[in-house]
């Protein structure tokens, strides 16, 4: 009789400690949201002084590399009163409390999943303002990396079929299928997607791991390379004319990681000479010491006339994929 109690009482405990995961499971609602779309919870008085200022100065921050201002963020403000049901689902979330202890708090799944929560409290407007200020590129990136992340999500649904990059070059990476292959040559992979306005693309290579000096300007280096590049493998419409460089521009030079291997990312423009074709780029140089060589990836989109941050996000999504065998 004591064993049948026992397996009972254990039998009640295990129904109930899964009727308490159902229940926990089904109020984490999915999050939703337009692409690089950020809702801002702050007091309505907040956002229209001085700490709705420094919030924006820091989340509507123009993009570097686009040929034209666009902020990092669109910002939807939200009074707190309000925040509630569905305004609560968006993906990314900026709440600034004023009268609480000064800090930051970055944290996961708060309201929706997949979700990043950004947390800014401060006795003070002072306070609030300070937290942002030192603390800007902190934010930015932990609302960017949801971004990045949501959209290789949406990739992985349905990817291109990359055999012969992995084959050629040793590398993982995923895109959305409706990719097209358009020039491959041996080391040597151009891989673009159409678009309403114009294109969206990839390319890939190798080049050895001494064509790099790191004491020098990384920057002339990087461009001397996408540009000798592009002229092999970019023409444009005019005899002698190619894909390279703008010169009125100065680029962007950033270090980061992908793969967990230190990379040289530039984000600059390019253009044809002759022509109105011209463009954001960002390129990455990823180092392979162990296969001695750097991977080149690099995006570049040519969408005249357009808005250009969703396109160069999802570049930066495709390449970011990118894993070494």
């Amino acid at each position: 009789m004591k064993k049948i109690i026992l397996l009972v009482l254990a039998a009640t405990l295990t129904i109930a400690c899964n009727d308490k995961n159902k229940k926990e499971q089904r109020y984490v609602q999915d999050s939703s949201g337009v692409l690089n779309n950020l809702s801002v919870v702050i007091d309505s008085d907040l956002w229209k002084g001085s700490v709705g200022d420094a919030v924006r100065d820091v989340v509507t921050t123009n993009v570097p590399g686009l040929p034209q201002n666009e902020p990092m963020f669109d910002v939807n403000q939200i009074p707190p009163q309000v925040f509630k049901d569905f305004a609560t689902k968006n993906r990314t979330v900026l709440r600034v409390s004023k009268g609480k202890e000064a800090g930051l708090k970055i944290a996961n799944n708060v309201y929706a999943k997949p979700q990043k929560v950004v947390f800014v409290t401060g006795q003070n407007n002072d306070q609030i303002i300070e937290i942002l200020k030192s603390n800007k590129d902190k934010i930015i990136s932990a609302f960017k990396a949801q971004e990045v992340k949501w959209r290789q999500d949406q990739i992985k649904k349905s990817v291109l079929n990359t055999d012969e990059v992995e084959k050629e070059l040793g590398i993982t990476i995923s895109f959305p299928s409706i990719y097209r292959f358009a020039k491959k040559d041996d080391n040597f992979f151009w891989i673009r997607k159409n678009l309403s306005t114009g294109t969206n693309n990839v390319m890939l290579y190798t080049i050895p791991y001494d064509s790099i000096n790191k004491e020098g300007d990384i920057i002339e280096q990087v461009i001397k390379h996408r540009d000798s590049l592009g002229k092999k493998y970019i023409p444009g419409p005019l005899d002698g004319s190619y894909m390279k460089t703008e010169e009125a521009y100065s680029p962007f030079l950033f270090n980061t990681t992908i793969d967990n291997k230190p990379t040289y990312e530039v984000r600059s423009t390019w253009d044809i000479e002759g022509t109105f074709n011209a463009g954001p780029f960002v390129n990455y140089m990823i180092e392979d010491k162990p296969n001695n060589r750097y991977i080149v990836a690099e995006g570049f989109t040519f969408a005249p006339s357009v808005n250009k941050r969703d396109f160069v996000l999802e570049l930066e999504a495709i390449i970011k994929s990118l894993k070494v065998k």
